[in-house]
Parts: structure tokens; C-alpha cells; sequence
């Protein structure tokens, strides 16, 4: 009995050996799972999808788990889904990759995902999702409506600007249109900056040029950025002045009188005579007015066909919930010169009228009678020319005609006979030079030239005279110079 119970116990021992050695040998053969790449960190902007990829290879018997680590919430097991989120699902490729995907990212969705292999110990990897938020700025007032946006001329505004965000933004205050920000300490300093930080933006002492759009800005790094219009108003009494306090026009003309109101509420504006009339729109005003800006207005009138009676002064006025301003405007007449009757003829200079020489004809040799007329006509048209020819004779040769009047010639050209000029036939010729004789020039006839013509004839005998004798001066004198000259050679 004994002897059979030793030999049981060696065969219990002996197969458990052999299942120890079988169990050995297959634990050293087969290849553990790993993980072929970490998991990586996300950032998505809210309303987005994301995926987590993990990759697992020698996988064998084991299952991949998708978990979120702050909660230790199973989120999938393979491929089926555990957590009873509809934006989470798991797909796999067939093969070694899983993928987790999370549609229309919420921020609630940020944190660490784990990506996990049911070993002995358990093997996993974790990757982290950062949910990032673009800016908005809150509205803590109902809709057109400001808080704090309202002040009186001098008093102080404060404007509040809160946003939200991943991360956290940054607000900024602008002006509208590029402006500038005046910002006033109780000192009475002022700085004049384009843009202030922070949600809280406070106007000290305003003015009226502090009013308009000031924008809140919003930003994070996360596009878009946003912004909000606040808009400050200052409330001042109108302020009116007069474009021209005297403006003259003449009647029956139209003519235009303007004035600059301020103020702020919206002020009521009118026109007024100086009687108090109530001037209104017709035919014979016009009124408009123009808004220059968000305090400035341009009061215009126009007064049509000017007569007597609206002469005067003009009163434009303005009115508001804090008081009431205006500015008187004089009218008068502008007094025009008379308008001619007839049309003046226009001053034309007169232009003198210059003689027109009259040409002289030479008969080169053809004595002609023709005439006491023609004669006389011949005789004073050949002085005046002989006038003009004399200032460049170098010498005269004086001959007398035998039956003419006493001529000048040059080169030893003799006067022609009877009463023709220059004609052939004349005595004393040859060239020789004789003494000038006393001649008397026949009376002038009257003629139909211009009577200072004939007054300068005379001038013109006296002046040819005298050229004639100073030119037999200058040929004597140039004779005896050439004696001299040929008796110094010989």
C-alpha cells in the first residue's frame, strides 16, 4: 500500500515537471504587446472634432480600452462603446490602430485620455485634449440700452466691459473712427491716448468733444476677436452763433443767412424776425437745417425777391431740455450804382497817319513838258528824295540847265533843258566843277497833300543848300590833300 502510494507521488511530480517545463517554453516564445507610438496632445477650438490615434502591435488574445483618466470613466472596449456619449465613437482599421473620435468638441471635454492593453500588469499611454474658447463679451444690460454712458458737461462716465474665454482674454478700449481717448485726472491733466487696458474705462470732467463710439475689444490668441460699441453722450444747453452778423443784399435778389447751433440733447431750432415772427417754410423762405455732427447743426435761411420790408434783424434760436440760446443776424440793403440807359460807344484810340512817300520816277534823258502842274508835282517829290540821297554823296557836281532850274547831279550829269527833270542836251557838261549859284526856287503850288508837308519844303530847299556847300567844301579840301600827297611822293 505504501509502496503504491510512493509511486503515484513520483507521477504527480513528474507531470508536473513536464506541464512546468511546457508552460516555461511557451511563456519565452510568445511576443508580449507594445505600443508603437505615444499619444499626442490636443488643442481644438470649441465645436470642433478631434481624434486620439493609438497603435498597438502583437495584440493577440488582449483587448484596447479607451478611458478618460480624471474620472476613470470606461469610454470603449474595442470597438464597442460603453460611455452613452453620442459624440464618441471608436473605429479600427483591421489591423493594429484604434482610433477614439470626439465630434463638436464641448469644454467639458478637456482632460487626459488613456489608451489602454488588458495585460498583466495593465500597459497604456495617455495623450491630453486642451478645449480652447474664442472671446465673447457679456451683456449685462438688455439690448440699446448703457449703463453709465450718460453724463452731464463736466460730470464723469465709467464704462464696464466683461469677456470670457479659454484662455482668459485681454480687453482693450478704443475710439471710434481713430480718435483719441482724453483721459483727465482731478488735477486738471490730461492724457490723450489711442487705446486703454483693462474692462473698466472711466472719463473724468467730460466735454462735449468727448462724445461718440467707444469700442471694448476682447482677445485671447483664439480667433475671432470681438468688440462691443458703447456710446458716450454728454448733455450740454445749446450754444448758437451767428455764420455773419451783417449781411447786406440788394433787392430783388435772394440771399442767405446761416448759424452753428451745439447742443446736446437733440435741440428744437427755428427762425424768427425781429418783431418775434415765426418764420416758416414757403415761398418766400426756405429753412433747412444739417447735422455736422453728433452736437453741431447748420441752421439755414433763405429770403426770396428781396423788397423793403424784410429788411432788418433776423433771429435764429435753439432749445433744449437744459436751456435755450440764439443769434440775431442784421439785414440790409446793398445800394447798387444806377445801370446805364444806352450803351456806351467804346473808346477807340486814334492812329495817326503816316505820309506816303511818293516814288520818284527818273525820264532818264526824256525832257518832257508837261505842265506847270506836273512840273511843280516832279519838283517837290525829287527834293524830298534828293534829301535822303545827299547823306551819303561824296561829292556833288553842280551844273545849271540852260532852259530849267538849277539841279544837283553826281558824277557830272547835267540838268536837262526846258522844265523837264534830268533831260538831255544841257551846256556846261564834261564834268568840270563850278562855282554854286544863287537859285531861286519857283513858288510852291498848292497841292492836295497835307498842309505839314508843305511847310517842311521849305526846311528841305534850306537843308539841301546847305549840304550842297559843305560838299563843295569837302571835294576842294580833298584835292589840295591830294596835291600834298603827290608832291611828298615825286
Amino acid at each position: 500500500m505504501g509502496y503504491i502510494n510512493l509511486l503515484e507521488l513520483k507521477l504527480l511530480l513528474n507531470i508536473s515537471l513536464v506541464v512546468l517545463l511546457v508552460n516555461g517554453h511557451g511563456t519565452q516564445t510568445e511576443a508580449e504587446p507594445e505600443f508603437l507610438a505615444p499619444l499626442d496632445n490636443l488643442t481644438v477650438t470649441q465645436g470642433r472634432d478631434v481624434s486620439f490615434t493609438c497603435v498597438v502591435n502583437n495584440l493577440g488574445q488582449y483587448r484596447v480600452a479607451w478611458l478618460k483618466s480624471d474620472s476613470k470613466a470606461i469610454l470603449a472596449i474595442h470597438t464597442h462603446m460603453v460611455a452613452l456619449n453620442s459624440r464618441l465613437s471608436v473605429t479600427h482599421n483591421g489591423h493594429n490602430t484604434w482610433k477614439l473620435h470626439i465630434s463638436h468638441v464641448q469644454l467639458n471635454d478637456s482632460g487626459s485620455y488613456m489608451c489602454q492593453v488588458n495585460t498583466n500588469p495593465m500597459r497604456h499611454q495617455s495623450g491630453n485634449l486642451d478645449v480652447v474658447v474664442p472671446p465673447d463679451i457679456l451683456n449685462e444690460n438688455e439690448p440699446n440700452t448703457l449703463e453709465g454712458g450718460v453724463a452731464n458737461e463736466g460730470g464723469n462716465v465709467q464704462l464696464v466691459c466683461q469677456a470670457t474665454g479659454v484662455p482668459e482674454p485681454t480687453v482693450q478700449w478704443r475710439r471710434e473712427n481713430g480718435k483719441d481717448i482724453v483721459v483727465r485726472t482731478e488735477g486738471r491733466e490730461k492724457q490723450v491716448v489711442k487705446l486703454v487696458e483693462g474692462e473698466r474705462l472711466v472719463l473724468n470732467q467730460v466735454q462735449r468733444t468727448d462724445m461718440g463710439g467707444y469700442l471694448c475689444i476682447a482677445s485671447n490668441g483664439v480667433p475671432p476677436s470681438v468688440s462691443k460699441r458703447f456710446d458716450v453722450q454728454v448733455n450740454f444747453p445749446p450754444n448758437v452763433k451767428a455764420g455773419n452778423q451783417l449781411v447786406a443784399a440788394p433787392v430783388e435778389s435772394h440771399v442767405l443767412l446761416q448759424c452753428i447751433v451745439e447742443a446736446f440733447p437733440t435741440p428744437l431750432n427755428g427762425w424768427h424776425k425781429h418783431d418775434g415772427m415765426k418764420l416758416y417754410e414757403g415761398e418766400k423762405y426756405t429753412i433747412s437745417e444739417e447735422k455736422l455732427n453728433a452736437f453741431t447743426w447748420q441752421l439755414n435761411l433763405t429770403v426770396k425777391n428781396l423788397h423793403k420790408g424784410d429788411f432788418g434783424p433776423y433771429i435764429c434760436s435753439s432749445i433744449n431740455a437744459l436751456g435755450k440760446s440764439d443769434a440775431r443776424i442784421r439785414l440790409q440793403e446793398l445800394h447798387l450804382p444806377p445801370k446805364p440807359t444806352t450803351t456806351p460807344t467804346p473808346y477807340v484810340p486814334s492812329t495817326v497817319k503816316q505820309p506816303r512817300r511818293k516814288q520818284h520816277y527818273s525820264n532818264h534823258g526824256k525832257g518832257h513838258d508837261t505842265g506847270k502842274g506836273a512840273n511843280t508835282f516832279n519838283r517837290d517829290t525829287y527834293i524830298i528824295n534828293h534829301i535822303q540821297e545827299n547823306d551819303y554823296l561824296g561829292s556833288l557836281v553842280v551844273h545849271e540847265g540852260t532852259g530849267g532850274h538849277a539841279m544837283v547831279g553826281m558824277n557830272g550829269a547835267t540838268a536837262g533843258t526846258g522844265n523837264g527833270l534830268g533831260g538831255p542836251g544841257g551846256t556846261n557838261g564834261g564834268g568840270g566843277l563850278e562855282k554854286p549859284r544863287n537859285t531861286q526856287m519857283p513858288a510852291p503850288i498848292p497841292s492836295r497833300q497835307p498842309h505839314w508837308i508843305l511847310n517842311n519844303k521849305s526846311h528841305a530847299m534850306d537843308t539841301f543848300a546847305h549840304r550842297r556847300t559843305v560838299a563843295f567844301v569837302s571835294c576842294c579840301l580833298l584835292m589840295i590833300y591830294s596835291l600834298l600827297m603827290l608832291l611828298t611822293f615825286t
